[in-house]
């Protein structure tokens, strides 16, 4: 029996070695040496006894202080193991998770991921390059939509009738008169000034909707992201409102309801909608486009008119005939 004791305990022994042993991975940390006994501290040892450790054997073994009997690539290694402990231990989130890995040999697939995802993780905050970046998509929104603006303005102030209604309001509010009044004028500068005026009414008095509008601060992704809880809390009261207004009460359908329907049944993105002109949406009204049934069948006849359409098309035609032949011929219709 006292042999069979002592055989046990010899074996329980030699497992706690073997499982310390395997808690020290090659690659990982310090490798199969312990970072406390590299620096020949404790786990119990402050961050400062650490770091104080630390620089004593720094002077010690610095490549350039060791004697011509140790080689270069010996004293580098050397340091090399004393600078990887410090940087481990010095860094309490880092400490951590060696200690974790001591004291928890079995996870071994954990410990590979604690450690490289520790190590590859940008040193920058990353909710630092979340702002960066939002910061740069807003700008970059709200840039693209003062570009839409003005290319939509710049286009209506070459067509000739919104000139010409442009250029009666001005004579009616009396803006060319403030301007031309002035004299000792060349001919350019005048006209300089009255597309500026023109441009100017046209800004003021066209009403520009969907992609092409004005652009609002509000509208860009930073302001969205800040007001994206109360615009949850308005979405969520919403439909608890309709829920009971239209399904349990069975109340009908109001104005801006019936939009709501059209819209959605029709698949139109806000700016298509907001596009859309007043005689439009009074005609979807009409039509009574809010009944699902309704607004599939007016899609699917409006989609055979643009088929028919494009059947009749002279170019349209040259085009599938372009397609039938192949890509070694082409055509061009100048009519």
């Amino acid at each position: 029996m006292k042999i069979k004791s002592h055989l046990f305990i010899v074996i329980f022994y030699v497992f706690l070695n073997v499982c310390y042993v395997h808690s020290l991975v090659e690659g990982l940390y310090c490798g199969v040496e312990n970072c406390y006994d590299v620096l020949g501290v404790t786990r119990e040892s402050s961050k400062s006894a650490i770091g104080k450790a630390y620089r004593n054997l720094a002077k010690k073994l610095h490549p350039d202080v060791q004697g011509a009997d140790v080689s270069k690539e010996e004293a580098e290694k050397n340091f090399r193991r004393i600078a990887t402990a410090y940087e481990i231990l010095s860094d309490n989130a880092s400490r951590e998770d060696y200690d974790y890995m001591v004291d928890n040999p079995e996870e071994m697939y954990m410990h590979y991921y604690r450690y490289y995802r520790r190590r590859t993780a940008p040193n920058v905050d990353i909710r630092l390059i979340l702002a960066v970046c939002i910061t740069i998509i807003s700008g970059i929104q709200y840039y693209s939509a003062w570009d839409r603006y003005e290319t939509a303005i710049k286009y209506l102030t070459t067509v000739q009738k919104y000139r010409i209604h442009a250029t009666e309001i001005a004579k009616k509010e009396g803006l060319f008169n403030e301007s031309t009044n002035k004299k000792s004028k060349d001919k350019s500068k005048e006209k300089e000034e009255k597309e500026q005026i023109i441009r100017k009414v046209i800004e003021e008095k066209m009403d520009i909707r969907g992609g092409y509008s004005k652009p609002d601060w509000k509208q860009v992704l930073w302001f969205q992201l800040i007001i994206l809880p109360y615009t949850i809390y308005q979405y969520v009261k919403w439909y608890i409102i309709w829920i009971y207004k239209f399904n349990i009460r069975k109340e009908e359908y109001g104005e801006e309801e019936k939009l709501y329907l059209i819209k959605k049944h029709l698949k139109l993105s806000r700016l298509e909608f907001d596009a859309l002109e007043d005689h439009t949406r009074e005609e979807y009204l009409e039509l009574g486009l809010w009944e699902k049934s309704k607004a599939l069948e007016w899609k699917a006849e409006k989609e055979e008119e643009l088929k028919r359409e494009l059947s009749q098309s002279a170019r349209h035609k040259a085009y599938r005939r372009y397609l039938k032949k192949g890509t070694g011929r082409l055509t061009f219709d100048d009519s």
